[in-house]
């Protein structure tokens, strides 16, 4: 009835605040801008616009890497499909070309990857391109009906003349023989046959019963239909084993496409946007770790990655009122001249700012903690010196990870993995100084500030003073065998030994030098590589929340299952829905009272007896005496809600029916919020 629906589906509840009231409008993500506040709309500005670059960046990112797997793809079909009568590719004329892509376990970015093929493909090779997902095929008839609906959308462009006869076939006449026919219209213009590609986009979902119908409807209609499949894989290509048995698979010429690792795709990310100083948004190492970490152990995808890397920027720019000045280059500075008398006291009370007064002088900390003016002034200075920061940092990260990502690999953490690179690099021999130097020297060409241009030359000029050297004194200790093969953990630490005991040995030149340059490493890495977090104003770019990230993105189901169901009040913000502790609310939703009641049962729920609490609790909404006659029964309409509530509890996994009793369920779920 109307009364129940109204009753139960209650959910969103408007009330008007008694404080004064404040505009807000809608900003990215659906949070709400505050126009109220001083620089409300440049954050809403500066996020948006930081929002744009990213879904760009992504995007672009993900094309440059699938390219090259792309156009195999279309190279492929350009080879089987428009000369598929001749080639000598295809042993028998009923063999199907299949191109099996291993897209990997991420799944959620395969949309975009299917997206950009079958963009490439219609541009490309052919019009005739279909795409089809395992929920919307559950039978043979529904695949070849979406099959030839995609078709008779797409073909028109073939030939527009016979845009009129391509109007969608009834069910009734949705077969491969009809699909000829259409083929057979639309490319009677063609100079050559145009291939019919099908891309199965999760091929493992799909029932293998329809895949091996739909494989040998088509065997039978190579002649007029040249099919290409293209096999959407996560797994392996074994899955196309297990799906398809001989008999079905032997009617398919297969070719293997592997795409790059998501690993891969994150580590594009990280370079070529979140590390670059022209992305003025930074993620604090803690949230790196806790982004990585969802990364690895839940899903590999890269765009839930980025999702993660969206919301946090939505946080920051929304609970961080200095965050307008996290803006590129100049537009920085500008805003720093202009701040408010508000943020001007919100800047003293950034923990970093607070950290660099303490390292001033007396008279100048009286000048920052008094005068607005010098302070905006020196927050001029200090975001030039942020920006000066991050333009450095990078460079020097990708030299040191070049040096030490091809030292042997160990279980160890990231500051013993620089001492032992440290360690190594003192026994090295000159070659292997001289291309490592070399290595760091290519990378540093790309910076474009002075300090970078510096650390170049003085690089430069010790490669140059290692060749001069004589190749008698360029012998090191891991010359020749050991260099950087893999080794044991007990082999390293004898060769280190050996050297420490040769310490008390006059050094050659070559030593000599080798210690400057790995002197010289050592305090590129301590200038240029402190952490952010000791950097002043860090707080403007850099988002630390860590702990409300985890909590969003790391959801724990049930815990926010039960919390609803306990707590209403907390999600619906209804006053009436206030109970104390250990007292059931007759204002609360049926599946909350429900819910409620039973939590006081054991593992088994007799149901009339649920019912009965129930309708007692419900008598109580309705004023009646808790004595009277009345108070208990029930009639038909709150029957139903009890019985759709129960239902609800099944649906959402806390109770489940039994045949241990009659007229009883199993409760499922032990323990609450």
């Amino acid at each position: 009835t109307d009364t129940t629906q109204s009753y139960v589906f209650q959910g969103c509840f408007v009330f008007k605040s008694a404080s004064k009231k404040r505009k807000r409008h809608v900003g990215v993500g659906g949070y709400l801008v505050d126009d109220s506040d001083d620089n409300g709309n440049d954050r809403f500005r500066i996020c948006q616009k930081l929002w744009e670059t990213v879904q760009m960046n992504t995007e672009a990112i993900q094309d440059q890497l699938n390219k090259k797997v792309l156009d195999s793809l279309a190279e492929f079909i350009k080879k089987h499909g428009l000369g598929c009568s001749s080639d000598v590719w295809r042993q028998r004329a009923s063999e199907i070309p299949t191109a099996a892509l291993m897209l990997g376990v991420n799944v959620p970015d395969h949309a975009m990857t299917f997206r950009s093929l079958c963009n490439l493909l219609q541009d490309s090779v052919t019009p005739l391109v279909v795409s089809v997902h395992a929920k919307e095929c559950a039978a043979v008839k529904l695949l070849i009906q979406k099959v030839l609906e995609q078709l008779m959308g797409r073909g028109v462009s073939v030939d527009e003349e016979q845009e009129d006869d391509t109007a969608l076939l009834q069910r009734t006449q949705c077969t491969i023989s009809a699909l000829c026919q259409w083929y057979k219209t639309v490319t009677k213009k063609c100079t050559q046959n145009l291939p019919v590609v099908v891309i199965f986009k999760d091929f493992e979902a799909f029932n293998s019963q329809v895949l091996q119908d739909f494989i040998l409807i088509c065997s039978r209609y190579t002649q007029e239909l040249p099919f290409i499949f293209i096999f959407g894989i996560a797994t392996s290509p074994s899955a196309i084993q297990h799906r398809l048995p001989h008999s079905v698979s032997s009617l398919l010429c297969i070719e293997v496409f592997h795409s790059l690792s998501c690993t891969q795709h994150l580590a594009s990310v990280f370079d070529k946007l979140i590390l670059k100083s022209q992305f003025p948004f930074k993620l604090s190492s803690r949230v790196i770790q806790v982004l990585v970490g969802i990364f690895l152990y839940h899903d590999f995808s890269v765009q839930n990655f980025v999702k993660g890397l969206q919301f946090s920027m939505l946080e920051h720019f929304n609970s961080q009122p200095l965050s307008v000045l996290c803006c590129q280059k100049q537009e920085a500075l500008l805003s720093a001249k202009t701040l408010s008398k508000q943020n001007v006291e919100r800047i003293r009370h950034l923990p970093s700012f607070m950290r660099y007064v303490e390292t001033q002088e007396p008279q100048e900390q009286v000048q920052l903690l008094t005068n607005d003016e010098h302070v905006k002034e020196v927050c001029q200075k200090l975001l030039k010196n942020l920006h000066k920061y991050h333009k450095n940092y990078y460079p020097i990260l990708q030299c040191l990870h070049s040096l030490t990502s091809s030292l042997p690999k160990f279980p160890l953490g990231k500051h013993v993995i620089y001492c032992l690179f440290v360690f190594l690099c003192r026994i090295l021999a000159k070659d292997e100084l001289v291309a490592a130097l070399r290595k760091c020297a290519e990378i540093l060409k790309s910076a474009s500030t002075k300090r970078m241009q510096n650390v170049l030359q003085q690089l430069e000029d010790f490669i140059g003073r290692l060749e001069a050297l004589e190749d008698s004194s360029g012998n090191g200790v891991l010359s020749g065998k050991m260099k950087y093969q893999r080794t044991d953990l007990f082999q390293l630490q004898k060769t280190l030994l050996e050297k420490e005991s040769r310490r008390t040995k006059r050094m050659n030149p070559f030593e000599v030098l080798r210690s400057q340059v790995m002197e010289f490493i050592d305090s590129l890495v301590r200038e240029y590589l402190t952490p952010a977090e000791l950097q002043p104003l860090n707080e403007v770019c850099y988002y630390s929340s860590s702990g409300v990230l985890r909590q969003r993105l790391n959801v724990t189901p049930r815990t926010s299952i039960q919390a609803a169901l306990s707590h209403p009040f907390y999600y619906l913000q209804n006053e009436s829905l206030k109970t104390d502790t250990g007292t059931i609310s007759s204002a609360a939703p049926d599946l909350c009272i429900v819910y409620k009641l039973h939590l006081e049962c054991g593992r088994l729920l007799n149901l009339y007896d649920w019912l009965e609490a129930y309708v007692t609790v419900m008598s109580a909404a309705e004023d009646q005496d808790t004595d009277s006659e009345e108070c208990g029964k029930f009639d038909s309409l709150k029957h139903a809600r009890f019985i759709q509530a129960v239902s609800e509890m099944e649906f959402l996994g806390f109770v489940k029916s039994t045949k241990q009793k009659t007229d009883h369920v199993a409760r499922l779920t032990w323990g609450g919020c």
